[in-house]
């Protein structure tokens, strides 16, 4: 597996991947009405290509398939983290958090944020996340339930305990 940036011409790849991460792993928390409201199948696919190429991704490739992305943004804020439905458990998301903490320790960060769903909320507390407030998102009509997580990261030269 490789991770690496994203490129033009990903778009539809991310879009399978966030689409069964929610329907065949997320859909584990949610009901089928607030798994409709966040991924729908008929999204438009050009505001899709516009969020992802302006969130800038960092890509899992497993071969020549893409099976997970994540990306952080300047202010240390975890836009979009997705592991494909199809390749659940199988260390993808570990490297994409490894690969979004080295981001954030080159660019200085002292902390990582993320509004992270009921089911990614395990990961990301085994990841050093610890919730911070309970939130309850309306997405075309239909209320979510998340959670924002936050890291704080070790300076440098800090032991971790």
């Amino acid at each position: 597996m490789q991770i690496r940036r994203f490129r033009l011409g990903d778009e539809a790849a991310l879009f399978r991947v966030y689409f069964t991460a929610i329907h065949e792993v997320a859909s584990r928390d949610y009901s089928p009405e607030q798994v409709e409201a966040w991924a729908p199948a008929d999204l438009d696919t050009d505001l899709w290509a516009n969020r992802v190429r302006r969130i800038r991704p960092f890509v899992a490739e497993l071969g020549d398939e893409i099976v997970g992305y994540a990306d952080v943004q300047q202010d240390g804020y975890v836009d979009h983290f997705f592991v494909s439905g199809a390749h659940p458990r199988q260390g993808i998301g570990t490297r994409l958090m490894a690969r979004i903490h080295q981001e954030a320790k080159s660019r200085g960060l002292t902390e990582l944020t993320s509004d992270v769903s009921k089911t990614a909320e395990p990961f990301f507390a085994l990841h050093g996340f610890h919730v911070v407030e309970r939130r309850f998102p309306v997405l075309r009509g239909v209320t979510l339930q998340t959670a924002l997580m936050r890291k704080v990261l070790a300076n440098e030269g800090e032991r971790l305990v």
